[in-house]
């Protein structure tokens, strides 16, 4: 099925997907670079007709998502997992949780968890501004900008990539997630077109976000040590920035990756938690309380509030730019997340991604947006807000000033910057990696670093020519055309779950099962015999070779006397499998696999004493039945030849009804 290049030379990279990319980034670049103020006056001409004319379209979009999110989990659909049935996750819930925070918004709330709430505190859309009122809508309205919206935007494009790859074995890029509308034709150029699409909207949003944020970075150092502010400087620091996410990246992702965001996860969790102990306490945990129930209560109407009897340029300036930035920044952070997420269930999937990264980010924006204004409101601290107007980067920095050990906070913080940054670029690079070499997750060492320092050239070119803003206002605009392909690609993601879902329920309601073939030959004396049998793999390759293989080859050869395609697969690991074709319907795949267990054993020793030969000594296999949906969790060593087939037949038969049903 698969016709890319990449596979059928054995290329590490997509050529039409590598070489497109890297010449249309560079002509971007260099238009960027070369004429900043033509291409800025372009792009923003470009992002203000979308806000005059479409700006419904952005919020329908983001309701649309947040609900499909919501139904998904919530429905029966919730218990299809992304991968096999039998796959469990990759990661622990600590480590999954880091590396989807980091990538998503870690580096956001060290920017804006101070300075966004003064803001809409100091100028909010409508009210009086430094009023208690005022003071409540500004939380209320930093919720809502970085809450479940952006997350479900996240999480939808990450199920989208992961259904597909993980479950019906497509690649893990941006264009699998047209394979319910096109088909096969996600292999030519359509498909090249979409990932190409991602790709420079990844370069381009980590490079203009690297470029800010070494503004940033440079901004605290300079306010903190007094290093000059400089484009030299801020080379230096770019360089240097990259050079760790190359590091990274080379180290690959269970090791660099994993242990930067783990380590990113665990300063926040100190910084937060000095936050909470030295400033108001008992007002911050009240505030977090009332702020998640304001949010909560009008999260509907905010949602679908553009301000249409009371005109205003804050929803342009504030909701619909996040809007736009979440969705530019999704078929990165998705395809992030997705790769590190298999195994999961889809509930278990969306409940994590919407509910835990919103927890701590509303407990983060609560502790420093709410003790920012406590400062400025209770404690005449004007000078805060005077710092925020100013200039946004210096906000986390002249809010630790007032805490005691305020050095040892800002080099926790700046650590903290640096660290986000890093852990958002090599997160990039690797999502970039993959896009360009059709789905692969091992790719050579060298084309992680081509794209790990891609980034940073393309920033510095950006930083030095002056063309960081046009190109950041050009990812977002790019929001507009990906937000209709991901609303078409949520209907075809909706049919192929519902498809899922059906096949599901059919095969649970089966009554046609082992249990009725353990019964019909040898009693419950054979039952019990293969209840406390402990097969070696021998054994178990032995019934293989002499009891599944020929039954296999016996069903094979009458379906193909009837007309059908049916071919019989064996294994150097012992894997026998019989494959039904079904034209352009769903193929009947039955696979027997040897699977190991260690032994239950009373009177052997504990566990943790034993060496290795001892726990192998232990095993003991099983030959378990394995579908296209993936384990069926029983085993049919010792069966006869008839048996097995007759379990054949049965799981066939399901398969044929479900078929009917679907058509």
């Amino acid at each position: 099925m698969d016709t890319d290049t990449s596979t059928q030379t054995g290329r590490t990279i997509s050529p039409p997907v590598f070489y497109t990319s890297a010449i249309l980034i560079t002509i971007l670049v260099g238009f960027a670079s070369i004429f900043p103020d033509v291409s800025q006056d372009f792009f923003s001409q470009v992002q203000a007709w979308i806000v005059e004319n479409v700006s419904w379209f952005y919020i329908l979009t983001l309701a649309l998502i947040l609900i499909a999110t919501v139904f998904m989990a919530a429905s029966r659909y919730g218990d299809i997992k992304l991968g096999p049935d039998h796959s469990e996750p990759d990661y622990k819930n600590a480590s999954w949780f880091a590396m989807l925070f980091s990538a998503g918004m870690g580096i956001g709330l060290m920017f804006f968890g101070v300075a966004e709430p003064v803001m809409h505190f100091i100028a909010p859309p409508v009210g009086e501004p430094n009023t208690i009122e005022a003071a409540r809508e500004a939380m209320k309205l930093t919720f809502f900008h970085w809450g479940l919206h952006a997350w479900a935007v996240y999480a939808v494009v990450a199920l989208i990539l992961a259904f597909f790859s993980y479950r019906h074995g497509l690649p893990l890029t941006l264009r699998s997630a047209l394979y319910p509308l096109i088909g096969d034709r996600i292999y030519g150029p359509i498909g090249h077109a979409v990932d190409i699409f991602a790709i420079i909207s990844t370069v381009l949003g980590i490079a203009t976000s690297l470029g800010y944020g070494v503004l940033q970075i440079n901004s605290g150092f300079n306010y903190l040590f007094g290093l000059p502010i400089g484009t030299n400087v801020q080379v230096i620091l770019i360089i240097s920035i990259t050079a760790l996410a190359t590091l990274s990246v080379v180290t690959g992702l269970d090791k660099g990756v994993k242990r930067l965001s783990e380590l990113n996860l665990i300063l926040a969790v100190i910084l937060l938690t000095l936050v909470l102990i030295l400033g108001p306490t008992a007002l911050l945990l009240k505030s977090f309380v009332e702020n998640t129930g304001g949010y909560l209560s009008e999260i509907v109407s905010k949602t679908f509030n553009l301000y249409a009897y009371d005109p205003t340029d804050w929803l342009g300036g504030w909701t619909l730019l996040y809007w736009g930035w979440w969705i530019s920044w999704s078929p990165f952070v998705g395809m992030f997340i997705a790769r590190v997420s298999r195994g999961r269930t889809i509930r278990e999937f969306i409940v994590g991604i919407l509910l835990v990264p919103s927890g701590f980010t509303f407990l983060w924006m609560t502790a420093f947006g709410n003790t920012s204004i406590y400062m400025i409101m209770k404690q005449g601290i004007t000078s805060l807000a005077d710092t925020v107007s100013a200039d946004t980067s210096l906000a986390l920095f002249a809010f630790l000033e007032h805490f005691p050990f305020s050095t040892v906070l800002s080099m926790v913080a700046v650590c903290m910057v640096i660290l986000f940054f890093v852990t958002s670029a090599d997160s990039g690079s690797l999502v970039i990696d993959m896009l360009a070499s059709g789905g692969k997750t091992e790719t050579p060492i060298w084309q992680r670093i081509f794209w790990a320092s891609s980034t940073g050239f393309v920033a510095i070119a950006l930083l030095i020519g002056g063309g960081l803003a046009a190109l950041q206002t050009a990812t977002i605009a790019s929001a507009l055309p990906f937000s209709a392909i991901l609303l078409v690609s949520i209907w075809g993601l909706l049919k192929a779950l519902d498809t899922d879902s059906t096949k599901r329920i059919l095969r649970q309601q089966s009554a046609t099962h082992h249990p009725r073939l353990q019964h019909s030959a040898g009693g419950w004396q054979r039952r019990l015999r293969s209840m406390v049998m402990f097969p070696r793999r021998s054994h178990v390759n032995r019934f293989m070779d002499e009891v599944v293989v020929p039954a296999f080859e016996e069903v094979a050869e009458e379906l193909r006397k009837q007309g059908y395609t049916a071919e019989v697969e064996e294994r150097e690991d012992k894997r026998c499998k019989l494959e039904v074709q079904h034209n352009v319907e769903a193929n009947f795949v039955y696979e027997v696999r040897a699977r190991a267990y260690i032994r239950p054993d009373h009177m052997s020793q504990d566990s943790s004493e034993e060496d290795a030969e001892e726990r192998e000594e232990r095993k003991y296999f099983r030959a378990e039945v394995h579908l296209m949906e993936g384990g069926q969790d029983y085993d049919i060593m010792g069966w006869s030849r008839g048996e097995v087939i007759e379990d054949i037949l049965d799981q066939y038969e399901q398969h044929m009804h479900f078929l009917h049903v679907v058509r």
